[in-house]
């Protein structure tokens, strides 16, 4: 756990997004883990990976990814020394975490973040009143793609890990303020420093 008025700073996260192939429970389809060191976004890191069943169509509207583009893409065991190399001993961060996290655990059978922060609760909480907490509204209202790739698209997973971890920055880092820890948002995002908002919305999704 982190002393209580340590900065966020000190702490390495693992941004992280996964698109998956619409199937129950969804199999994983590409991956893109963005780091943070002292508080600085790196360089990120995907993988398309090829699944033991079929991207469903409605899946496929979504991130635009076909089978035939992952059909010669490795499976996760062939990857997983190198996610675990990616995620090992970093906080884990998603927007609607448990999502994101609900896949890496069982492509990767043992794998216990040390802590895990969701930006969807804490958007909700440290941005009351807003409309809508989808990633892409937030993306929108503080600018977070500016100067990003053209190449890079929402729903696929490097764009997304990445504008997450701009978005945890900007929460993090507010500019009437000090930065937070990383026990304030932990406590804000258990509801233990609400601002204000109210019981989750069940209506927000990933997108």
């Amino acid at each position: 756990m982190a002393e209580p008025r340590t900065p966020w700073t000190a702490f390495d996260y693992a941004v992280v997004d996964v698109e998956g192939n619409g199937q129950q429970p969804p199999d994983l389809v590409e991956i893109a883990i963005v780091p943070i060191e002292n508080g600085t976004i790196g360089t990120p890191k995907s993988w398309l990976v090829r699944p033991p069943r079929p991207i469903t169509p409605m899946a496929r509207r979504f991130h635009r990814i076909s089978d035939d583009e992952v059909a010669g893409a490795p499976t996760t065991a062939e990857i997983a020394g190198e996610l675990h190399t990616a995620l090992n001993g970093m906080v884990f961060v998603a927007h609607n975490a448990g999502v994101d996290l609900g896949v890496v655990g069982r492509e990767l059978p043992g794998y216990q973040p040390p802590q895990v922060l969701d930006t969807l609760k804490l958007a909700r909480r440290l941005l009351p009143g807003r409309d809508s907490y989808k990633l892409g509204a937030l993306v929108d209202a503080f600018g977070l793609a500016d100067g990003l790739p053209s190449g890079l698209a929402p729903h696929r997973a490097t764009y997304d890990a990445i504008v997450c971890a701009r978005l945890v920055a900007h929460l993090a880092s507010p500019v009437d303020g000090d930065p937070l820890t990383l026990t304030d948002l932990l406590d804000t995002m258990a509801g233990k420093a609400s601002t204000g908002s109210s019981a989750d919305d069940p209506a927000a999704t990933l997108f």
